[in-house]
């Protein structure tokens, strides 16, 4: 069912070309970069996306760059089997050879935190820099989407 899931997600996120933008570095290809448009005094958004490896070897998203946004991670989202849903920060995100990894709400997502007085408005783009550890830093754009359902709110952070 989670794969099931996921699958689902990644055909969404690939269907419309004219959402975002595919981008490649070596083997690495990342899909449909995209974040959802934030409330005004909604201090954080999440930021999603496919990345595929084509190599024969792995690779990791170590970082995400940027400009102007003081803090981002990169998170976990679970349920617990009570309902409580949580966030876990996490030192990278496993790229295996061969495979494709789908970063989406309630799953491994982006966490752009400190937004301040500077909320994603819906046909925004915003410029960032994902840096692999082994394919290096690749420049994409995450364009900013109506907000839908499987935003994060009112789940809890914990490290």
């Amino acid at each position: 069912m989670k794969l099931m899931k996921y699958t689902a997600l990644a055909l969404l996120l690939t269907a419309s070309s004219s959402w975002a933008a595919d981008y490649t570095l070596g083997q690495i290809t990342v899909t449909q970069p995209t974040t959802f448009e934030t409330a005004k005094n909604t201090k954080v958004g999440g930021g999603y996306m496919t990345i595929t490896n084509e190599s024969k070897t792995d690779d990791r998203l170590l970082e995400v760059r940027v400009e102007g946004i003081p803090r981002i991670e990169l998170h976990l989202s679970a349920t617990d089997a009570n309902g409580v849903a949580t966030m876990t920060k996490q030192d990278g995100i496993e790229i295996p050879p061969g495979e494709m990894v789908a970063l989406m709400p309630g799953g491994l997502h982006v966490m752009f935190m400190g937004l301040g007085d500077s909320p994603f408005k819906l046909g925004d783009q915003i410029d960032a820099t994902l840096v692999f550890e082994k394919a290096g830093a690749m420049d994409v754009t995450f364009d900013v989407r109506a907000r839908t359902a499987g935003d994060h709110s009112g789940m809890k952070m914990s490290d």
